[in-house]
């Protein structure tokens, strides 16, 4: 990459975990009785604790009732999808195993367990990381932020393709905004067959919507100084023509 920055930094595993957890606004519940997919219906307590609010007549009422006391009863998985259409849009998934049990007319969820699954692989998260963790700042807001970008400024995308590494562009046929979060931003480079992503670190961390303004205004006026890749210059060539 062009201009390398110093700050380099990225979410904890733990943060990862309980930003997906944060945004995303349905779960897949699985238990004894079935799979059921639930839209709107978990809320998420400060320390990453789950509580779901379903129909009285769900399995799961059943399920955790009948549930062999201290065993868990329910995974529940949640998928961190991109705002942006891209290829593979499934950014990551979130697995919570633990157990359901009935609290006036609802069903608290204890966590046993957290796996997150991101494209390099997956990892146990630590559960007691996991309840100290935060959100990412910008969890709630980024599909807003993502596709203001890719629709409102597709020049600014482009801008930013400055600062990677021609090889990395080399057969890019379409490049979009793929996440953000306080430490940077991640690109998508789409090629005819294959794709890969990358991540466009920050100089510093951004805590809201005002610094992270700041921060791409810096990116993208490092990027302004920087030379177009030969790369992309000939894919505007061949588009051209």
């Amino acid at each position: 990459m062009s201009g390398s920055q110093p700050w380099t930094a990225a979410p904890s595993a733990a943060e990862h975990a309980r930003s997906v957890l944060a945004a995303s606004w349905s779960c897949a519940v699985t238990a004894e009785g079935g799979r059921e997919e639930f839209v709107g219906a978990h809320t998420v307590a400060e320390e990453g604790r789950v509580t779901l609010d379903v129909p009285e007549d769900s399995t799961l009422v059943a399920a955790a009732i009948c549930a062999p006391r201290g065993e868990p009863s329910a995974v529940l998985e949640f998928a961190d999808v991109a705002p942006v259409p891209v290829r593979s849009r499934i950014r990551a998934r979130l697995w919570i195993a633990g157990r359901l049990v009935p609290v006036d007319g609802r069903l608290e969820f204890t966590t046993t367990r957290v796996v997150l699954r991101r494209p390099s692989g997956a990892v146990v998260v630590d559960l007691d990381e996991f309840a100290a963790a935060a959100p990412d700042p910008l969890a709630t807001a980024e599909a807003r932020l993502l596709t203001h970008l890719a629709d409102c400024h597709p020049d600014a995308v482009e801008r930013l393709t400055r600062l990677v590494d021609a090889d990395s562009l080399h057969g890019a046929v379409r490049v979009q905004p793929l996440a953000v979060d306080r430490h940077g931003l991640t690109l998508r480079i789409e090629r005819a067959r294959a794709h890969g992503d990358i991540r466009l670190p920050f100089h510093a961390p951004a805590d809201d919507v005002a610094q992270l303004t700041e921060r791409m205004h810096a990116l993208l006026t490092q990027a302004s100084a920087a030379s177009c890749p030969r790369a992309l210059q000939r894919q505007r060539t061949d588009r051209d023509g």
